[in-house]
This record gives C-alpha cells, structure tokens and sequence, in this order.
C-alpha cells in the first residue's frame, strides 16, 4: 500500500465510540445496525462515549441500549483509528466478551444476528472489518488506522501485539 495520506502522528479522534463482540459457543453475536453512520450494514455493538464516561462504561452501556443485554468479562483489544470523508475522524475502543446477561432484543436502532464465526457476512460488512475481525477472534490485541472516502477503503495499517 502506498505512504499513508495522514499525519498519524498529529491524529486524534474527535469522535470517541466503542464497539462490543460477543463471542460464544463458536458464535459471534452481531447487529443490523439501523440508523447513523452505518445503517443496514453488519457490525458489533456499540456508540460515542458520553462526557465523563470510560470506554468501557460505553461499550456495556451501548450494548444494553442497542439488544437489552449487558456483556460479560468485557475486555479490549483493539482500536480502530478512521480518518473519513463524510464525518469527523473517530477513534473506536473495541472490546471482546465471552458472555452475557439477558436475550439479544430487537430495538429501533438494532436487530442482533449470531452467526458462526465461520459463515461472518463479509459483504454487508464495513472493508476494514476483514482485517481485525479475526485478530479480535483469536484474541490478538490490535492498533488498525484506516482512511475511507465515502465507503471505500483508501488506505490502511494494522498493528498486532499493542498494550492497552
């Protein structure tokens, strides 16, 4: 891939989000996202960290609003840094559980889908997905940075092995 378009170094993310993957019995709990940034398209859990609120405190809270369950042993293992064309540059947390409390529920922002880890639906994803997605299922910690215009993927570098 040619030089990054971004100064990584000066990057910040003016919008901070999380995203939640549950991971259970060979299967991965998923959403229809409905609305926003991302509506129709296949992803995990999650939103903006509200003023005052940790990532983590986001995460579990916008997996209770999204399919009325809490996730269990939450624990981080990426971010995702996006410099995008049509929206503010955002700085995802994204974390992994193993459990959870409660029956994945439709609501108006999102409908669950647990599919095998096997059969992930790559095509109604976001590109960048294929290319952590699977370090976050063999629980490989990740840094990915990214730049799409529009919904094209124009550019990206993935790190394994990083600390949180």
């Amino acid at each position: 891939m040619p030089p990054s378009p971004i100064d990584w170094s000066q990057w910040q993310g003016v919008i901070h989000a999380t995203l939640m993957f549950i991971v259970k019995d060979g299967r991965i709990l998923l959403i229809e996202k409905k609305r926003g940034l991302g509506a129709g398209k296949i992803n995990g859990p999650g939103g903006k960290i509200d003023p005052g609120e940790t990532p983590l405190e986001a995460v579990i809270r916008e997996t209770q609003e999204e399919l009325l369950i809490t996730p269990l042993g939450s624990r981080k293992l990426g971010e995702l840094w996006f410099s995008m064309s049509d929206c503010p540059d955002i700085l995802c947390h994204v974390y992994r559980a193993d459990d959870h409390q409660g029956e994945p529920t439709e609501t108006d922002e999102a409908a669950p889908v647990w599919t095998a880890v096997e059969e992930i639906p790559w095509p109604r994803m976001w590109e960048d997905d294929r290319h952590w997605l699977p370090l976050l299922l063999a629980e490989t910690t990740f840094l990915g940075r990214f730049v799409f215009e529009g919904e094209t993927m124009r550019w990206m570098d993935m790190r394994t092995g990083v600390e949180w």
